[in-house]
């Protein structure tokens, strides 16, 4: 899809957080395209005040000016769906930035509309896969939309051109952001991520001091903690009897699990556009999410149900990771994945411990499980002779192969 001309572009949606990259961007596509800049900057729970991007925002000539706290709608609509399927990418990754993305895109969609701006534009380099995510995401949802990404376009190519651009236009940037850590982070109320420089030998391990949402498991407690998370429909609504709003709920799992070493990984991971990159993530509340989510699902799944679950969820995993999150795919597999939630409901009882999650109990009035039937006491209800003819059936094919193939001189 070729770029618009730059003197078509009137109005434009900018992915805003205040810091350097986008400052930059913001008085590029002023300079560059000569258009109006409309800022959105959304509350992830990332952590620190997003209202300093107001006034950055305000200093550089922006009227439309938009910061919305978008925490539960995001945990609501976006994360907790995932944990229904239990989506990690490539075996463990939680999809945090990933998750993110079609959020922010779907916001700055509605704010050009609402605004009458004919394009977007996103901070995303050209190496990575946030771009792509970005991207399929606004246009899903307006096809006709312009998107500009400076990062394929501009000479900008590095942090020290970014500084001097800021400095020969009197970007305001403090101090603290020009002497950044040699690492690039990404946060939101899943999790926290670092990538790139220091960090790009896949042989060197990060510092200690580097994380910021969890303790080391070997400073962790030395007495474990016991939690419990009460779910209805698949998503969880309590912890300790607790009920907390979706935001309310993830933020407390990240303080638990986070106080108790939980959450922290150290991938490579082969990004969509191609290469293979390295990561470290913080997810402590995400961590112990699965384990309590899967610990529900072991009483109230059916066993067919929870097999197809765990087919379906690479897929679903890797279309989240690719970008695919308002894919006719990615609904059809989660209209399958909600469907088979209706009767998780329960209680799972979960040890927190040195830097693991276990569960340790679980419970629920939609139990699948009958002690009846499992019981190595004597029981009415299993007559064990009716395994002989279930496994006679079940070898059946396997001694006509055997027969097949002793005639043959196999």
């Amino acid at each position: 899809m070729a770029g618009p001309a730059k003197n078509d572009i009137k109005k434009v949606v900018l992915a805003y957080s205040g810091g350097l990259d986008t400052s930059v961007i913001l008085r590029w596509l002023q300079e560059e395209y000569d258009c109006e800049v409309v800022t959105f900057t959304a509350d992830l729970g990332q952590g620190g005040e997003v209202e300093p991007a107001r006034a950055k925002a305000k200093a550089a000539g922006v009227k439309e000016i938009f910061i919305e706290d978008v925490r539960e709608e995001f945990v609501r609509d976006f994360v907790f769906p995932m944990f229904r399927a239990n989506a990690v990418y490539e075996g463990v990754y939680l999809l945090g930035t990933s998750i993110a993305r079609p959020l922010i895109a779907k916001h700055q969609i509605e704010i050009a509309r609402a605004t009458g701006a004919d394009a977007v534009s996103h901070g995303a380099t050209g190496k990575g896969n946030d771009q792509v995510r970005f991207e399929l995401g606004y246009y899903a949802l307006n096809p006709d939309i312009h998107v500009i990404a400076p990062w394929r376009e501009w000479d900008l190519d590095g942090r020290q051109k970014l500084l001097e651009y800021a400095r020969l236009h009197q970007i305001d940037i403090p101090r603290d952001k020009e002497d950044e850590p040699p690492y690039s982070t990404d946060a939101n109320l899943l999790h926290i991520s670092y990538e790139g420089r220091a960090l790009e030998d896949p042989w060197v391990a990060p510092d200690e001091s580097m994380f910021t949402r969890s303790v080391s498991p070997e400073a962790a407690p030395d007495k474990p903690r016991i939690i419990e998370v009460e779910f209805d429909a698949g998503d969880p609504v309590a912890i300790d009897g607790e009920t907390l709003s979706p935001a309310a709920l993830l933020t407390k799992l990240n303080e638990l699990g986070g106080a108790h070493g939980i959450g922290r990984l150290d991938l490579v991971e082969n990004r969509y556009v191609g290469m293979k990159s390295r990561g470290i993530y913080e997810t402590p509340g995400g961590t112990v999410l699965l384990a309590a989510h899967r610990g529900i699902e072991s009483i109230t799944l059916d066993r067919g149900a929870a097999h197809l679950k765990d087919e379906l969820m690479p897929r679903y995993a890797e279309l989240i990771y690719n970008g695919f999150w308002f894919s006719p795919e990615r609904e059809m597999i989660q209209a399958a994945i909600d469907c088979s939630q209706q009767a998780v409901c329960g209680t799972v009882r979960l040890k927190l411990f040195k830097g693991s999650v276990s569960v340790v109990g679980r419970k629920s009035p939609l139990s699948l499980y009958s002690q009846d039937h499992v019981t190595f006491e004597a029981d009415q209800v299993y007559d064990q002779r009716d395994a002989q003819g279930f496994i006679k059936l079940n070898a059946l094919r396997l001694q006509l192969l055997q027969a097949a193939q002793k005639r043959f001189g196999k």
